[in-house]
């Protein structure tokens, strides 16, 4: 049978007997004073009543100096006022109990985080009579859990910018981009690439990149007002090749701008070398808002970082060399034979597209090889890069240049108009090259050289092409002893020949074989003679008379014409004043002026010379200057030619109604005649139109209070009408053709001086 126990019931009012209150609670404050976890009571007041021994021992307080003190004076160290107005928050709270953060200070000052379980104490009658908070120290969790988090950023940042290194292959955008993961997985506010200049000292910035717009624009603003020097820490990281770190840098004496790193709220930094082939080559500088930013854990990190990003600008750099040696001539810098073929043939295009033609010419160093010889191969080196030099300082343009092969140079001449102009443009270049000295070994050289020279489109119409002949010609240049040879045997006589015209003018100048031809011109009204046309001939000894069709074009594209257009205004005023001394009716003689005459700077001087000979000189000159001739440059000219109507010069539109000028432009400069164009004269008599034209021409002219003047009137029956549409003069084959100066003396000034000028052909 199984026994039924009886559970004893607990008394306790019993218990209550036995076990007093009062022991109770002072069982109780004794676990208390002994927890390990800080507890603290205070009354409405905030006084302290009850501190136990662990929260003693953290802030190095003793029992007395607490008890019954302000806990928000002692532990908190807030003011009266906020001392009051926080125990009243507290009092006042909803609730009893609640959990709350905060620092306490110890005695010393130093601060300490605290996670509190703070409950309202109650009386029996449930008014509340104080405080009761347990608290935990959390300052060391949670300056590990900040130690966590700043490695997990640089660890983000090494993430990313080994990730970055794989794909990128351009410095800059390495560095801007390991700029940007910095400031945006790193979460730092600021990060700066810079490239070390030794010669200078100095840090180039090349890549700034920040969380806030504000702050990037404050540190530019710093940076461009610096002188660029190399700061403390920057020179520590470039001389040691190891960070360099300012865990407080506001304070720090090596951190430049510390001011501006307490406005930015910057609190570290660290300048991080990148060395590549031992030396330091960049800085990386990281800044952090936090103090004490930078330990041991992190920068091992950040060395790390800064190692891998070396090597990346090492391998960038290596790859760019490649890159330039696959495309450029190492010794000289020059294009090598690939790069300039492709450049070659885009200049090739655009001649298309133009219209004109391009010039290619290879030239070959002449006892190169006894050069390299005799005085060794870096002499030989320094050679080449001295004619590279000579040829970029001549040509003006690297891009048109390449050193193709040992001492083989190419020059590409684009924009051709005229096939002389290459051979031109090649006797300047060869006779300036041989007269310049290249410095070898304190020694001073004069090197020759051979060219080939290949047309486009004539010679290839493409690049390769278009090479391979310039090379052929280069090769028949060097069998044949010839100085430069064009591809094309033709092309080689023909510059040939007309470079000897060329030199062969230059002599006619310098030994006065030009001679002035005047034709006359002649009063329609009175029949008498009016003036004369100077026109240039070149009585050449070996051929006599050349014709000016041959050799005015030369002239011009020479710049010859200047020299020649300044004779033939002297002679011109000699053979006027002559006249006059010989007593025959001398009359004005007009003399054709130049594009390049009208626009060269000294013009208006020169004429000014020409006429200074004598008071009566500027009576017997007018100049005739085509009508777009002056359209070229307008604002220009018409300063020019105003300049010269002031000295008495009298000034002539030739070929009027050729160049398409409005009658605005017309009215504003400063002539006496116009000269109708003989194209108009021809078409007058074939029907209306011609006719009508040269009436408005005379209309014109007339108004605007302008001599008038036909040119190339061959018929009576042109000479009558232009009577009928009172043109003021004439000149053409009916009167008399351009002869030397004895003749139109003899037949036209001595008559004239006899007859009163009456001229034998009338309308």
């Amino acid at each position: 049978m199984k026994d039924n126990k009886v559970t004893p019931s607990i008394d306790s009012a019993a218990v209550d007997e036995a076990m007093p209150t009062a022991w109770i609670e002072r069982c109780f404050g004794e676990v208390l004073r002994k927890l390990d976890v800080a507890t603290v009571m205070f009354d409405c007041e905030a006084r302290i009543t009850f501190c136990n021994d662990y929260l003693l021992e953290l802030t190095g307080w003793r029992i007395e100096e607490v008890m019954g003190r302000n806990v928000f004076r002692v532990l908190l160290r807030f003011e009266r006022g906020d001392s009051e107005s926080r125990l009243a928050t507290l009092l006042n709270a909803t609730g009893d109990k609640w959990l709350q953060e905060n620092e306490i200070f110890t005695r010393v000052g130093e601060r300490r985080l605290m996670r509190w379980n703070s409950l309202k104490l109650r009386s029996e009658t449930g008014q509340v009579i104080g405080m009761a908070s347990v608290g935990e120290d959390i300052t060391e969790r949670r300056q590990a859990e900040a130690r966590i988090a700043y490695l997990n950023r640089v660890y983000a940042v090494l993430s990313g910018i080994n990730t970055l290194i794989v794909r990128v292959r351009d410095r800059d955008e390495l560095f801007r981009e390991a700029c940007r993961i910095a400031t945006t997985q790193g979460e730092f506010p600021l990060a700066m690439m810079g490239v070390v200049d030794r010669s200078a000292r100095k840090i180039v910035t090349v890549a700034l990149e920040g969380k806030d717009p504000w702050v990037v624009t404050a540190i530019k603003a710093v940076l461009s007002v610096s002188d660029g020097s190399v700061n403390a820490m920057v020179e520590e990281a470039v001389r040691t090749k190891l960070p360099a770190i300012a865990n407080d840098s506001q304070n720090d004496p090596r951190v430049a701008f510390r001011a501006k790193h307490a406005e930015l709220g910057c609190g570290s930094m660290v300048v991080l070398p990148l060395i590549v082939a031992d030396e330091v080559a960049c800085v990386l500088a990281l800044y952090a808002r936090e103090k004490h930013f930078f330990h041991e854990e992190e920068m091992k990190l950040l060395t790390e970082l800064a190692g891998d990003i070396g090597f990346a600008v090492d391998h960038i750099e290596t790859q760019e060399r490649f890159d330039y040696l696959a495309y450029y001539d190492a010794l000289t810098g020059l294009a090598n034979r690939n790069l300039f073929l492709d450049r070659l043939a885009q200049h090739m295009r655009s001649a298309v597209t133009s219209g004109q033609q391009l010039g290619l010419f290879l030239i070959d160093l002449e006892r190169f090889k006894n050069i390299n010889d005799t005085l060794g191969q870096p002499a030989g080196d320094e050679l080449l890069r001295q004619v590279a030099d000579w040829l970029k300082q001549t040509v003006g343009d690297a891009d048109l240049l390449t050193r193709f092969s040992a001492d083989h140079f190419a020059v590409v001449l684009p924009n051709v108009r005229h096939e002389d102009e290459v051979g031109r443009q090649v006797e300047r270049t060869l006779d300036a090259f041989i007269n310049h000295p290249f410095r070898l070994n304190d020694q001073e050289f004069r090197i020759a050289a051979k060219i080939g020279i290949a047309l486009f489109p004539h010679d290839g119409t493409d690049a390769a092409t278009l090479f391979k002949h310039a090379e052929v010609a280069l090769k028949k240049a060097k069998v044949g002893g010839d100085r430069y040879l064009f591809y094309a045997q033709r092309m080689t006589e023909t510059v040939a020949g007309r470079l000897t015209l060329e030199n062969q003018l230059r002599q006619a100048l310098d030994r006065e074989q030009f001679v002035l031809h005047y034709q006359p011109k002649v009063n329609i009204a009175t029949g008498r003679l009016a003036g004369a046309e100077a026109l240039i001939r070149w009585n050449d000894p070996a051929t006599g008379l050349v014709p000016p069709a041959r050799f005015i074009p030369i002239l011009e594209e020479t710049g010859l014409i200047y020299e020649v257009g300044r004779w033939a205004v002297h002679k011109a005023i000699a053979d006027y004043l002559r006249w006059i001394r010989a007593g025959l009716a001398a009359v004005r003689i007009a003399v054709n002026v130049s594009p390049q005459q009208l626009r060269h700077r000294d013009f208006v001087a020169d004429i000014k010379l020409a006429i200074g000979v004598d008071p009566v000189a500027a009576d017997g000159l007018e100049l005739e200057i085509t009508e777009s001739m002056v359209m070229q440059d307008f604002k220009h000219n018409i300063v020019s030619l105003h300049s010269i109507r002031a000295l008495g010069v009298c000034i002539a539109i030739d070929d009027f109604g050729t160049g398409f000028s409005s009658l605005s432009y017309l009215a504003k400069l400063p002539v006496d005649t116009l000269k109708i164009d003989r194209s108009f004269i021809t078409d007058m008599e074939a029907g209306q139109e011609g006719s009508a034209l040269v009436t408005t021409i005379i209309s014109l002219a007339h108004a605007l209070k302008l001599n008038v003047v036909a040119e190339g009137v061959e018929t009576r029956d042109q000479l009558r009408l232009l009577k009928s549409l009172s043109c003021d003069e004439y000149q053409g084959y009916l009167f008399g053709k351009p002869v030397p100066a004895e003749i139109f003396e003899a037949k036209y000034l001595a008559s004239s001086a006899t007859n009163e000028g009456t001229a034998t052909v009338r309308a």
